[in-house]
Formats: structure tokens, C-alpha cells, sequence
């Protein structure tokens, strides 16, 4: 067993009397927060009327969190550190709600809930409570960043703290629960990643309690030997602290965080004055306490500290059971709180004075109150790297491809406050640019051949989206930007933890004393319509379903049409704050169709009527044929050339989407369009045929209460796809020119009976495009080469 105590020094008797004395404070109100609803100080024996009528919390791990808060305040006084708190058992929310009442920031932050008996009960009342404060470690906690109410994402939220955080000491708290989770279980590796001259510190504290809800923790279980040797695999010195009396835990903890933090001293020396950047092995601590320490032994003749049964609430039938009633109050006055608490409620010195002071404290850290360190990124101007468009549709050129530089340039101009995230995918997704100025981090060996890998790398690759989601997070949260790169249809992978930053972005609107964020940025390339060779597999736009279930004030989504656009939308995105924006954009060579004025405009209005691209002269047309995203532009401007050239009395307004949001109504979105609005564009009742890039039901889903939904009629992707050339993945969805076309044909009233020859020679063209490729494996050029040719009709400049 690794421990400290051999090579370090134990704890005075005074230090251990005044580190025991605000643990048992911190416990008192913890307990107290679960339970009571008034007589916070038991000045009076309990009553059935002092306990809540509905008992929530959880106080299996909350004994642990307050001994290791504890612990990190001795140390931030002692070291004078920079340090913050993750905790990843985040249900024990009153512990942490304990400490920083204890520390005074939440009596700073909610002024009515004083450090005095008074406040004591309203800090009780309000745990858990109708108007109250959630049971997690909730956005409502200051020191908070992140709620914890979905394990695993603890130690990969530390780490994106710690980048570029040079002085920063991030104490990661993981529960043995958390730690049998996908993305906790590759966070570990994320010190691969950590520059020790350049960046903070992680000191992660794995506390095996022993128990889930009702079942035993899987590292708990398992040998020891086996425990250890799995952490040093991973790169970490664990230190392992165990125990149940609490005199002979705080010393050896005490003992064991100053080895670690003097090692942590250590590796950053070396590296910073002796340019000694390898990957270390980072300390940390494996801490085995009883689940429910200090809580009742026995509840109703069952063992409950050290067993599952400690998990919530030990004692569940207070108000009805006095036996329970009795026990409760045994077990509060075990706390001595008379010893704690002076005449008026407020902690006594000995406990007051054990925390740092101001910003030292973990709760007030303005780090963790991302806003309030976050700064403007200074962006180069994106209009020096526009695509020349002399006409719609030319050149060809990628989308990405064209931001990539920009992106190189914004790397540049903020060393230390932007990174670019993705899982392997940066290159791929034409962004390759980045690395003409940096290179990926890296800390691990490096060999001859490998590829821009450094440990000041600004490109943060790894194939886990749940650690590069992860990482962003903590970048974000602690004051910082970034932009997430993926495959479209592997973001689908941090659903929820997209989940969880929405809920966290919708939260802290409401609370005042929180900072707006930059936003989360998400760059989604290879889209389902250009999965040349990878196929079914890699085909799923869905994602934007998801991210629009999410509160409105918080997500954004955008399809730029073409690289002009989409460096103006890129740009509004890295300006945002407090957003989840969502751009899809393609990778592959395209036509592009906004010069940069055009695109300009056309982002700011977020969709439009493209003049060019229509016949009707000012007048109402026959037909609205809409597109959002780069190839149902495509495909919808194909089959207006057509309709132009087939049916050229036919009025046809093409109208494009950029903002997916634009088509809510405004009642529903901060973006949407009034229905007059929404009208003018679209007309009240003439057919509308919109190719679209994702799901169908999506775009009806937006426009349900439209006054003309009835008429509108959406093609996009339905569930149809394999590795095939381009234009025979949009004609498995009937995304294509040629159906396009077929559908005004059979929506606009009377169009019919006349254009059946027509409509023939469209279902003729959809099938000789399928018999080319199946005979000579690529598109047939008619349709691969195919560009939009301007209108020279004089009515129609």
C-alpha cells in the first residue's frame, strides 16, 4: 500500500482538532439540510413538526466531500494555492452547499441566507424544497461546475479546467459509482494531453465508499493490487488513504495531500525551469471511507454505515417512527454542535477560520464563475478569406476547407485562451490548416513519422467525443473558447452530455450573480449526404433533432449554404455567448453562391428570398421551392434550372435557410419569424416544396403552426443510405433535382395534366442516373459537372 505518513508529517494536535471541528460542522449541516425544517441548533428536543414532510438527499457520500473539502482548505491556506473542486459524486449536493455556507460565499451570494441561526434554518429549509435549491451539486452552488446529476464526466470537466490554467490546482473528487462509466473510465488517459509547463494541475481522489444505490461499486471489489496497478497504467503515483476512525484519517490524508501537492510542485518545476515537458506520473488518492460515516450504524436491526442502505436517507420514517426520531437526534448531537455554532448560529473561530479567505476560497474562485474571467477573442476579420464568387455556383470549393485558415488565425491571435477539439477527425474535416500553426497536444512518446504532435499543441484530438466534450466544457466553464470539429453522425455520442450543458446554460440565465459563457460550438462536416465510401453506418443528421428539444434561449442551429456563409456564421458563433450553436457544413468540393456582402446579409436575415434563383418578378409565385443546407441547395437549385427551362411560365420563389430556428414562430424562439413575417416569404397558400438536410418531420415539427403547413412538403433524409456516389444517396431519400421537380409537379394546382411529359422525363432521368452509376460507379457527369447557369432573361437580371 502506498501512503504518505513515512515520509511526511502528521497533523499538530491543534490542526487536527480545528480540521475535525469543521467536519463535524460540515456534517451537522449536512444532515440538517436533508432533514430538519426548523430548531437548526436542537435548542429544543425534536419534534415530529421539525422534520420536512418529504425526506430527499443523499448522505452516502457526503461525509467523504466534506472531509476532503476540508482537507483542501488546509492545504490552500498553507500553499497559498490556486484550487477548485469538481465533484463528480454530485448528488451529495448538501455537503458542498455545507461548505460553502461554512466558507461564507453562499451567505455573499443569497443574502438572506445570513451565517446565523436564522440563515442556518433557511439554508436547511431551502435543501430539496418547492422554491428551494436542487439536492445536486446544482448551478445554484458556487465553486460549482457542473451539476453531477449524470455521472462521468467529473475528471474530463477537471482537466479542460486546467488547460492553460498554468497556476490552477483542479482536486477532482470521482465517486467509485462514476468511475464504472464510459467516459470516466477514458478520462484517465486525458493526462496524456496536460502540459506540465504550460498548464494546471489535476489531482484526481477516487472515493471507493464500497456502494451504488444497492449494489456493490466494481473498484471497491476488486483486489487492491489490481486497483493500483490499473491507475499506474494510466500514468498516476495513487497514494491510497483507508479508514474509519477519523482521528488516524485526517492524519494520514492530511500527510498524503501534502506528498501529492509536493510532487505536483515538482513535475511543474521541472518542466518550467528545466523545459523537462515529458508525462509524468501525476499523483493522486484513492480514499476508502465507509458509505455514511459517522451516520447510524443500525437502522431497524440492518446495518447501514458501510452498506448501500447509507446511499439517500438512512433514517426514512422520522416524522412517523419516534424510534427514528430519536436516532436522528442522537445521531445530529453526535456533531457536538454546541461546540461549533456560537450563541447566534454562526460558526465558532476555530471553524470559520480553518477556510481561506476571498478568492482563495473554492467557492469563490472566479474561475468557476467562467464569466467573470472570460475575455473577447480577438478574431481575425473573416472577410479577407472569402471564396471569390464572380457567379452563383462557382468556384467549387469546400466549405471547411475555406474556414481552416481563419480558424489557423484564430489560433494564432489567442495562444491561451482558444483550442479547436475533435476526435481525430481535425485533417479530415479539412481543417488542416490549423497545423501550419500548431500542432496537436501531446505529452505520451513520440516517434519518427508521427504527425504535428507536441505538448504545446493548440488541436486537441483524442477518439473519444466524450472526452473532447468533456474537455471543452471545462475550457468553456472556466472562462474560456473553443469549437468542437466532428463527423455528424458521431456527435450523436454526447447526447447527454448536451443534455447536461443546455440544463446548465437554461439554469444559470436565471441566477444573477452567474456570468454569461462563450458558447459551445459545435462544427458537424462529413454530413450524411457525402459519406462516399463509409456508408450507412456514418449517415444519421439527427442530431439536430436533439439538440432542438432543448430550451430555446439556449441552442441555435445553422446550415450555411456555401464557405462564405459559413465563415460569417462561424464568426457570429465565436462572438455568442451562453449558446449551443450547431453548424453543419460540408467538406467536399461545392459550388459556392453568396459573394461575401450577399453571405453577410444572408446570415443576418438567417433565411431568404435568393432573387437570382427566382422568377417571380416581385409578384406571388406558383410555387416556393426552400432549401436549407449545402446539398438540398444543391438539388433545389438543379430543379429550378429545370423548371426554368421546361416550364418557364412557371413563377417560382426560391427561398434558402441558413437559421433552422427562423422557422419557429417568434412566440417560440428568440429567432423566429412572426407568422406575418413567415408569410411574406413563404405565401399563405401556395405549395411549398422544402429539401431539406435532416429528418423531414423536423422542418413540420418547426412550421406546425403555420398559417400554410398543409401545403408544405418536405423532402430530406428517411433512413436510406449505403456507400454510393453522391447523387444516388439523395435519390434514395428523393432528395433529388429530378424528384424535386416531380413534386411541383404534383402539388402546384393544375401543373399535372400539362406537365405529365414532364414528369415522365424526371422519373426517366432518375432511373438513367441509377443505371450509371451501377454500370460505371460514379455520377454521371450530366448531373456531377452540372452548374447553375444565370438567368439572361431581361425581366430576370
Amino acid at each position: 500500500m502506498d501512503t504518505a505518513l513515512d515520509t511526511h508529517r502528521v497533523l499538530t494536535d491543534e490542526e487536527l482538532r480545528r480540521l475535525d471541528a469543521y467536519w463535524r460542522a460540515a456534517n451537522y449541516l449536512t444532515v440538517g439540510q436533508i432533514y430538519l425544517l426548523d430548531n437548526p441548533l436542537l435548542r429544543e428536543p425534536l419534534t415530529a413538526d421539525d422534520i420536512k414532510p418529504r425526506l430527499l438527499g443523499h448522505w452516502g457520500t457526503s461525509p467523504g466531500l466534506n472531509l476532503i473539502y476540508a482537507h483542501l482548505n488546509r492545504v490552500i491556506v498553507a500553499r497559498d494555492l490556486n484550487a477548485m473542486l469538481v465533484t463528480g459524486p454530485g448528488h451529495g449536493g448538501p455537503a458542498i452547499v455545507a461548505n460553502t455556507w461554512l466558507e461564507g460565499t453562499w451567505s455573499e451570494r443569497y443574502h438572506d441566507v445570513a451565517r446565523d441561526e436564522a440563515g442556518m434554518s433557511r439554508l436547511f429549509r431551502q435543501f430539496s424544497f418547492p422554491g428551494g435549491i436542487p439536492s445536486h451539486v446544482a448551478a445554484d452552488v458556487p465553486g460549482s461546475i457542473h451539476e453531477g446529476g449524470e455521472l462521468g464526466y467529473a475528471l474530463s470537466h477537471a482537466y479542460g479546467a486546467a488547460f492553460d490554467h498554468p497556476d490552477l490546482v483542479v482536486a477532482c473528487v470521482i465517486g467509485d459509482g462514476e468511475a464504472e462509466t464510459g467516459p470516466l473510465a477514458g478520462s484517465w488517459l486525458s493526462n496524456v494531453f496536460l502540459n506540465p509547463a504550460r498548464d494546471g494541475a489535476v489531482l484526481p481522489i477516487l472515493h471507493l465508499n464500497g456502494y451504488k444505490i444497492a449494489n456493490p461499486t466494481v473498484l471497491a471489489r476488486i483486489p487492491e493490487a489490481d486497483l493500483l496497478d490499473l491507475l499506474r497504467g494510466s500514468g498516476y503515483q495513487p497514494y491510497v488513504v483507508a479508514g474509519d476512525d477519523p482521528a488516524q484519517v485526517h492524519r494520514i490524508l492530511a500527510a498524503t495531500m501534502d506528498r501529492a501537492l509536493d510532487e505536483i510542485a515538482e513535475i511543474q518545476r521541472r518542466a518550467r525551469s528545466q523545459g523537462v515537458v515529458e508525462r509524468p506520473r501525476w499523483p493522486m488518492i484513492v480514499l476508502r471511507t465507509p458509505k455514511g460515516w459517522t451516520g447510524p450504524r443500525e437502522v431497524d436491526g440492518a446495518q447501514v454505515e458501510g452498506t448501500f442502505h447509507a446511499h439517500q436517507v438512512p433514517l426514512s420514517g422520522v416524522r412517523d417512527n419516534p424510534a427514528h426520531l430519536a436516532e436522528l437526534e442522537r445521531w445530529l448531537r453526535s456533531y457536538r454542535p454546541e461546540e461549533l455554532f456560537d450563541a447566534t448560529g454562526a460558526p465558532v473561530d476555530e471553524v470559520r477560520t480553518l477556510p481561506p479567505r476571498g478568492d482563495r476560497r473554492m467557492s469563490a474562485n472566479p474561475v468557476t464563475n467562467g464569466g467573470v474571467v472570460l475575455r473577447d477573442l480577438t478574431l481575425p476579420d473573416f472577410r479577407d478569406y472569402a471564396v471569390e464568387v464572380p457567379e452563383p455556383g462557382q468556384p467549387m470549393a469546400g466549405a471547411t476547407g475555406a474556414l481552416g485558415p481563419w480558424i489557423r488565425d484564430v489560433i494564432s491571435a489567442n495562444p491561451q485562451t482558444f483550442r479547436l477539439f475533435g476526435p481525430d477527425e481535425v485533417a479530415s474535416n479539412r481543417l488542416g490548416a490549423a497545423f501550419e500553426v500548431t500542432d496537436r497536444a501531446w505529452v505520451a512518446a513520440t516517434v519518427p513519422g508521427d504527425d504535428h504532435l507536441s505538448p504545446d499543441g493548440r488541436v486537441m484530438e483524442v477518439l473519444s467525443e466524450h472526452l473532447c466534450q468533456g474537455w471543452l466544457e471545462g475550457y468553456l466553464l472556466t472562462g474560456r473558447h473553443g469549437v468542437f470539429t466532428s463527423y455528424e453522425a458521431f456527435i450523436h455520442i454526447v447526447d447527454s452530455m448536451l443534455n447536461q450543458h443546455a440544463k446548465w446554460l437554461k439554469v444559470t440565465r436565471a441566477i444573477p450573480w452567474r456570468q454569461p459563457l462563450a458558447s459551445l460550438n459545435y462544427l458537424l462536416s462529413s454530413h450524411v449526404w457525402r459519406q462516399d465510401h463509409n456508408g450507412f453506418s456514418h449517415q444519421d443528421p439527427g442530431f439536430i433533432d436533439h439538440v432542438v428539444n432543448k430550451k430555446a434561449e439556449v441552442v441555435r442551429v445553422y446550415l450555411p449554404p456555401d464557405a462564405n456563409t459559413l465563415l460569417a456564421t462561424m464568426d457570429h458563433c465565436l462572438r455568442s455567448r451562453h449558446y449551443i450553436n450547431v453548424v453543419v457544413a460540408g467538406k467536399q468540393p461545392a459550388p459556392n453562391w453568396l459573394t461575401m456582402t450577399e453571405a453577410i446579409q444572408h446570415t443576418r436575415r438567417g433565411l431568404g428570398i435568393w432573387e437570382w434563383a427566382s422568377n417571380d418578378g416581385g409578384s406571388e409565385p406558383d410555387v416556393v421551392l426552400a432549401c436549407c443546407g449545402d446539398v438540398p441547395t444543391l438539388e433545389a437549385l438543379a430543379a429550378v434550372e429545370l423548371l426554368r427551362q421546361h416550364l418557364p411560365e412557371l413563377k417560382v420563389r426560391l427561398v434558402n435557410v441558413v437559421d433552422l430556428m427562423r422557422l419557429q414562430p417568434d412566440t417560440e424562439h428568440p429567432h423566429g419569424l412572426t407568422d406575418k413575417e413567415f408569410d411574406t416569404i413563404f405565401t399563405a397558400d401556395r405549395p411549398v416544396i422544402f429539401a431539406y438536410h435532416g429528418y423531414p418531420w423536423l422542418i413540420h415539427r418547426l412550421t406546425y403552426r403555420r398559417t400554410n403547413h398543409e401545403n408544405l412538403h418536405v423532402r430530406g433524409y428517411k433512413e436510406e443510405g449505403t456507400t454510393t456516389t453522391p447523387f444516388d444517396m439523395v435519390m434514395l431519400n428523393d432528395l433529388d433535382r429530378f424528384h424535386l421537380v416531380i413534386d411541383v409537379i404534383d402539388r402546384v394546382p393544375g401543373l399535372a395534366a400539362r406537365a405529365a411529359h414532364l414528369r415522365q422525363q424526371m422519373a426517366d432521368a432518375r432511373q438513367a442516373a441509377r443505371d450509371y452509376t451501377r454500370q460505371y460507379g460514379e455520377d454521371d457527369p450530366q448531373v456531377a459537372e452540372w452548374r447553375w447557369v444565370r438567368e439572361t432573361d431581361p425581366t430576370n437580371p
